[in-house]
């Protein structure tokens, strides 16, 4: 009997943009809930966060199937965690450790998973921020970090108006600024995200709600005035 293996080769249902940034008592991560099907918006409640164990949250861009084997993955990592029942549990650099391992594994296979991710949580008072940025296991810790488009357009927003002693309130409005500039700019994002908070405390992830958007600027009114020669 012969065996194949069927190889993703193409991303089929893709989420865009994650953006995650530290904040004075934590992990701050937001995300769109659309699903696109090549270029069309065909679903419109994915959840892209998830928490993972007791100290560490995940956020996926690309293909939500890969997404949701990683999260296959990662539930028998921290059930096998569990069983020891030592009192001790894995924390979000051993969790992001193991995904770029995951990545780089299954790229050495050609059978890549069409991810980017961000990873962050808090342990014993450390907090930690870290990011897989492609598909063959790419990945570096940061303050704030950012897959997708969000590496383009939210990153220097990030820059500028990021400090360390960021409070709850204004970490959630610099990441709505962030979220407002992509739902303008890219194509695959929707109106409608959700915001999650890790802390010593837990997890929290907030339910979808829309941002107030204004679609009146002369820019988006006649993109092409000045541009010569295009259609």
């Amino acid at each position: 009997m012969i065996f194949v293996e069927l190889l993703c080769r193409y991303p089929y249902v893709t989420g865009t943009s994650v953006i995650g940034i530290k904040y004075k008592d934590g992990i701050l991560m937001a995300a769109d809930m659309g699903g696109s099907y090549g270029s069309t918006l065909r679903y419109k409640s994915v959840e892209r966060m998830k928490p993972i164990g007791k100290h560490s949250l995940l956020g996926a861009s690309g293909e939500i199937s890969d997404f949701q084997e990683l999260l296959r993955y990662l539930d028998e990592l921290i059930l096998y965690d569990n069983m020891w029942d030592d009192g001790n549990s894995l924390g979000p650099k051993e969790v992001h450790s193991y995904l770029t391992r995951v990545m780089y594994n299954r790229r050495n296979k050609f059978n890549p998973l069409w991810n980017s991710l961000v990873l962050g949580g808090v342990k014993k008072g450390q907090k930690y921020l870290g990011t897989v940025v492609s598909m063959i296991g790419v990945h570096f810790e940061d303050n704030h970090v950012a897959t997708g488009f969000g590496n383009h357009l939210a990153r220097p927003i990030l820059r500028d108006e990021w400090h360390e002693n960021l409070s709850f309130e204004d970490g959630v409005k610099l990441l709505e600024k962030c979220m407002l500039v992509l739902l303008y700019r890219d194509r695959s994002a929707i109106n409608k995200l959700q915001i999650a908070k890790i802390t010593e405390e837990g997890t929290t992830i907030s339910p979808p709600y829309s941002l107030k958007t204004f679609w009146g600027f002369s820019a988006f009114k006649n993109p092409t005035l000045g541009a010569e020669g295009s259609w």
